[in-house]
């Protein structure tokens, strides 16, 4: 089973994301952390995007989709993926569902994390990460046990660049222009389900949960009849 994840800035889609996995036993992959590790372990597909970073380029779509092959080919994803930030373009999306096609499978939902441009950039405002290991809090919903001082790693915790206010703003410009014509594709196709991200994490978690079981009914439902 293939779930994908998508929202603009500060949705929380990443944290939800993770939890969905451990909660059903399935993989949770972040393109962005696939990406960073690919080019990390110099494998041949992290050299390959490498250059294209190198020169402030984007990565292309057909190397992005080589690597969804190679996670299709692992075995230890064989019970379901849920699929962070990748596709993220009418072009992306068409290119996965022809690579699906060709393993007999297809994308079972699309996830949209809905959330107002204003909601995201107060709540990205009172996000900091690690610069050790990369953990995240939210000073208000998730703080630290000291300030400024990761719990895991005792790294310093910082803002990060990504998520000043004029550069949320920016990534929501890019999300309505690039984003939203994909979310419509899915939505053409009734894979896309809406979910409101007001509330609380775990208020949030359950409307995801009602979303996912109704989905896994009706697949044990199809596969019965």
């Amino acid at each position: 089973m293939l779930i994908l994840l998508v929202g603009p800035p500060g949705a929380g889609k990443g944290t939800h994301g993770k939890r969905i996995a451990a909660k059903r036993g399935w993989s949770h992959v972040s393109s962005g952390e696939l990406l960073r590790d690919a080019v990390e372990r110099r494998t041949p597909l992290g050299l390959e995007a490498m250059e294209y970073m190198r020169a402030g380029s984007l990565v292309p779509d057909d190397i992005m989709l080589r690597w969804i092959e190679e996670l299709l080919d692992d075995p230890k994803h064989r019970h379901g993926i849920v699929l962070d930030g990748f596709p993220r373009t009418v072009p992306q999306a068409e290119g996965l569902d022809a690579l699906l096609e060709r393993y007999g499978q297809e994308v079972a939902c699309m996830l949209f994390f809905d959330i107002s441009e204003e909601a995201a950039v107060g709540r990205l405002a009172a996000r900091v990460s690690c610069t050790g290991c990369g953990t995240v809090y939210n000073l208000i919903s998730r703080p630290p046990s000291t300030a400024e001082v990761c719990d895991r790693c005792g790294g310093k915790l910082e803002i990060r660049e990504d998520d000043a206010t004029e550069t949320i703003r920016a990534r929501f410009e890019e999300f309505r222009r690039l984003t939203e014509p994909m979310i419509e594709y899915y939505q053409a196709k009734g894979k896309l389900a809406r979910v409101s991200t007001d509330g609380a994490i775990d208020d949030v978690g359950r409307r995801v949960t009602e979303v996912l079981d109704e989905l896994c009914r009706c697949r044990d439902a199809e596969g019965t009849a």
